[in-house]
């Protein structure tokens, strides 16, 4: 018993020693990030259970984008890499010279890519069936999702923002708009806005303009407030200037924004409508499909969402998964439940405590550790002839987000490491796979968090990450 307790001992020791020196390892890169930053890295190699650098795997941090991995996964293993959004107008009535008796529906389920001239197509196949008049309504279904079309934890000063728009059931051109504000003439005086005619929005101005050097100009902020029906009131300051400022902001009521465009484009095709526009929102009966169009394939709209870090095509894929497993109207709440179940039952990942609650992980509830997504890193390499997934990530030195990534070039890992990104504000995250010297490959989780630099260092404020980052990768492509 005294040498089994001895020799008990010693393998303790070992690990010990063994996790010692793998935090100073890290801790000889983490030094050049600044005072406070949060770090929790795991790297394995392909196939094995073993790290090889291992620092906080288990801390809890926010994944932000690297979270369109598990979204994209979940989404192949339950839809399949052929799965098409489908856009319909169908009807329960019938066509008889040039009239549909009954409402015309505009069923939208959710395409992140459907565009005006989708909606232009379809109308065209109305008109090759001869219709000229519908007696009955304009019907705008968006019964495929329920429930707040923006998810728990977003920032709200975000939502206006095009790269924010929320991914309602009805999208055309990825429900973002562009407008014009012109600085007025005298200091103190309201600019005003010019918006084109084809969006059906309102928009107004309460921006006063500011005269050149005003003292006001450092600490008054150009804002957006939304209303309903698509009412946008623009307030706050803007410095007198020549040219106007292009501003551009997000659709927040999909199906109001869609059933405008879809009434103007009848009038234009010549088609007139008797009833009313309105928007129907419960689980019904399909109708007879007069005209549909589909988008591209799931495994071309998750190459764009990875590649582009598309939060538009993360979140709508993600309530789709939960409307596609449960057979119910896609929630946040429905997303998060499937994707959790997915990639248990048919991948053997458990996410145990990690919290998912949108799929494009912009939301700031959202908590994942380097190893549960390193769980998914290795089903995804174990299983890429299947999936052809790491080809969808950027790769960096060529492509997608990690085209201009300063450290990793300095690192000399060009077209040598594929990971995808994850930002927010004080966030700077990478998961994926590296191929080194050797001709290893490694799956890695970079989480990083509590970044932040003095005012004074704004304008430099990634050095400290190019710094880190050259150095980590350098050493994992050259030692292993």
């Amino acid at each position: 018993m005294r040498f089994l307790r001895i020799i008990t001992g010693v393998a303790y020791a070992i690990s010990l020693n063994a996790q010692v020196v793998q935090a100073a390892s890290i801790e000889s890169y983490t030094q050049y990030l600044p005072e406070g930053a949060s770090l929790a890295f795991l790297a394995q190699k392909v196939g094995s259970d073993t790290p090889l650098l291992d620092y906080n795997d288990k801390q809890m941090a926010l994944p932000a984008s690297t979270m369109k991995i598990l979204t994209a996964l979940a989404a192949l293993l339950q839809l399949g890499p052929n799965f098409r959004f489908t856009t319909t107008l169908e009807s329960h009535g019938s066509v008889s010279a040039g009239t549909l008796t009954g409402d015309l529906i505009a069923r939208f389920d959710g395409d992140p890519t459907f565009s005006r001239q989708d909606m232009r197509n379809m109308i065209a196949q109305l008109k090759k069936l001869g219709i000229t008049h519908i007696d009955g309504n304009l019907v705008i279904d968006t019964s495929v999702f329920a429930s707040h079309d923006k998810a728990p934890g977003w920032p709200w000063n975000d939502i206006s923002e095009c790269f924010d728009a929320p991914p309602a059931a009805a999208i055309v051109d990825r429900n973002c708009f562009s407008v014009a504000l012109h600085s007025a003439a005298k200091p103190d005086e309201i600019a005003h806005v010019t918006v084109a005619s084809y969006y059906p929005v309102s928009v107004f101005s309460q921006v006063r303009t500011l005269g050149h050097n005003s003292p006001d100009a450092q600490y008054c902020e150009l804002d957006v407030v939304t209303g309903e029906l698509n009412r946008y009131t623009l307030t706050g300051c803007m410095p007198q200037r020549a040219e106007p400022l292009p501003l551009s902001f997000s659709i927040q009521d999909g199906a109001a924004y869609a059933g405008q465009l879809l009434k103007e484009m009848l009038s234009e095709a010549g088609i007139d409508y008797s009833g009313h526009l309105i928007r129907q929102t419960q689980v019904n009966q399909p109708g007879t499909v007069l005209a549909q169009t589909q988008s591209a394939p799931l495994h071309n709209l998750l190459h764009t969402m990875l590649k582009k870090s598309d939060n538009m095509i993360a979140d709508t894929v993600f309530r789709t998964i939960g409307h596609n497993y449960f057979g119910v109207p896609g929630t946040w709440r429905a997303g998060s439940d499937a994707v959790r179940r997915i990639l248990k039952q048919k991948a053997g990942i458990d996410m145990g405590n990690s919290i998912q609650v949108d799929g494009s992980g912009l939301s700031r509830h959202d908590l994942l550790s380097p190893e549960t997504m390193m769980q998914a890193l290795q089903y995804i390499a174990q299983h890429d002839k299947q999936l052809d997934f790491i080809s969808m990530l950027p790769l960096a030195g060529y492509d997608g987000t990690l085209r201009y990534r300063g450290g990793l070039h300095e690192a000399g890992v060009d077209g040598k490491l594929s990971a995808k990104t994850g930002s927010l504000s004080g966030v700077y995250n990478l998961a994926g796979y590296l191929t080194t010297a050797s001709g290893q490959h490694v799956a890695f989780v970079q989480l990083l968090s509590g970044y932040a630099v003095s005012p004074q260092d704004q304008r430099q404020r990634r050095i400290p990450l190019i710094r880190f980052e050259s150095h980590l990768y350098r050493d994992l492509y050259s030692k292993y």
